[in-house]
């Protein structure tokens, strides 16, 4: 009698098992089959994609951009302060690029209108400033 229900058993179990297998191995397949070309990046390489870089131009705001008016009577650094008091945002032109600079109001303020070099990381459109030197 014992045997018996040992041989019901075996006999359940066996296609149960053999399903989960198949089951497993075609969900595998169908994972790479339909994996985004090149491997989808992790999210610790997107991270490494905004590493720190240099970036070399002149501190302006988003306002005037590296034309200022000359007609104003003041300096590109006192037109740049007299914007951002005014509700223009920090920027930085490096040649015929624009970005927004996200760093410390203050430093910024010290070196506006003038040629620097700020080491930061890019996101997006905004360098988020870690480090900022005048000149290049």
């Amino acid at each position: 009698m014992s045997k018996s229900w040992f041989t019901f058993i075996t006999f359940c179990a066996t296609p149960a098992l053999a399903v989960a297998l198949g089951s497993a191995v075609l969900f595998a397949g169908a994972a790479v089959a339909f994996a985004a070309p090149g491997g989808a990046k992790p999210a610790a390489t997107q991270e490494s994609n905004k590493a720190r870089r240099a970036f070399a131009g002149l501190i302006t705001d988003d306002r005037c951009g590296a034309r200022h008016d000359m007609d104003s009577g003041k300096s590109t650094t006192e037109c740049t302060k007299m914007c951002v008091r005014n509700g223009s945002k920090y920027v930085l032109v490096e040649g015929d690029k624009k970005y927004d600079l996200a760093g410390s109001g203050s430093e910024l303020d010290g070196l506006a209108g003038q040629r620097v070099k700020i080491i930061g990381s890019l996101d997006g459109n905004t360098i988020k400033v870690d480090s900022i030197s005048s000149g290049q």
